[in-house]
């Protein structure tokens, strides 16, 4: 029988699994699709699509939602509002490689915010497969390449991604500091996340709209927007949020050094893009700093 924690880290790796077909989504769409059209597009459908299933228990849980007060508003703001909007944002000015990059910092804003917010400072093994797993990362973005590596550049989106790894990894610790105020069912939840996220995008949107315009309601298109709402929206934060409530803001943060690795795999499956030897070594060390960072005996101090 599966354990709890076993359940959770297969949430992670379901919600990183999507997240990656996200970054396929925003890379293939970007010209099509306005990255604040694309994010409150998404979060406009999945709230459509969730509000009524979640209603009655949104009512049943009034009280204990409204005791979670200011906090609310605070989480949705990092979580729905932010991060993917900045996302979807850099993406326009900087290439993904960039992006991938700098998702690198998200382990290590998470470990030391863990261990500043809630008192969870990983044990020195965790550490150190954080770093195995940052090298894989990194062999895998330079393709097993020095010249490759030193060639990188950094532009302006890149700012904004690395505001955007720092906005996701609050929204984790959060999470994980104020569960206790949040103890409603996992679709509750994130069903209230999103209706006040939405309303904090939509200036922006509206702004966005009158500068640059909408996009066209293509087949692909709105294909796209319903990829992002029902897997990288629902599907996703639900496994995201429970892993971390189980397993810890830390831990949960290692299982993204693995976005990479399920790009490529479905860059191989979807789009035919073969996979190389840099691909299994990078992999094979994201892997074995997963498993050294993340096995039990791992805990708090």
């Amino acid at each position: 029988m599966v354990s709890r924690q076993g359940w959770a880290f297969a949430g992670l790796l379901l919600a990183v699994l999507c997240w990656a077909g996200n970054a396929l989504i925003a890379r293939a769409f970007y010209a099509e699709i306005p990255p604040l059209s694309l994010s409150f597009w998404r979060w406009s459908l999945a709230t459509c699509l969730l509000v009524p299933f979640v209603a009655p228990s949104i009512w049943a849980h009034r009280q204990t939602l409204r005791a979670a007060g200011w906090r609310l508003p605070v989480v949705a703001g990092f979580g729905i509002a932010s991060y993917n909007s900045l996302l979807y944002t850099a993406a326009q000015s900087t290439e993904a490689i960039n992006l991938t990059l700098l998702n690198t910092c998200l382990p290590l804003f998470t470990f030391i915010g863990g261990g500043l917010l809630l008192g969870e400072w990983p044990a020195r093994r965790a550490w150190f497969g954080m770093a195995i797993a940052a090298g894989g990362l990194l062999y895998l973005i330079s393709r097993g390449s020095w010249a490759v590596f030193s060639s990188l550049s950094f532009q302006t989106g890149d700012l904004i991604m690395l505001v955007a790894v720092l906005a996701w990894a609050l929204y984790t610790l959060l999470l994980r500091r104020w569960s206790r105020f949040l103890q409603v069912p996992p679709l509750t939840l994130l069903c209230v996340l999103m209706l006040i996220g939405l309303p904090l995008i939509t200036p922006f949107y509206l702004l966005e709209l009158s500068r640059v315009g909408g996009f066209s309601a293509t087949p692909a298109n709105l294909g796209a927007i319903a990829y992002t709402a029902i897997f990288a929206s629902l599907v996703a934060y639900l496994g995201w949020n429970h892993g971390v409530k189980t397993v810890g803001a830390a831990k949960a943060a290692m299982v993204t050094y693995l976005m990479p690795v399920f790009t490529a795999i479905l860059g191989w499956l979807v789009l035919g893009e073969g996979l190389r030897g840099f691909h299994w070594v990078g992999g094979g060390l994201i892997f074995a700093g997963l498993l050294l960072a993340t096995r039990p005996g791992v805990q708090a101090r």
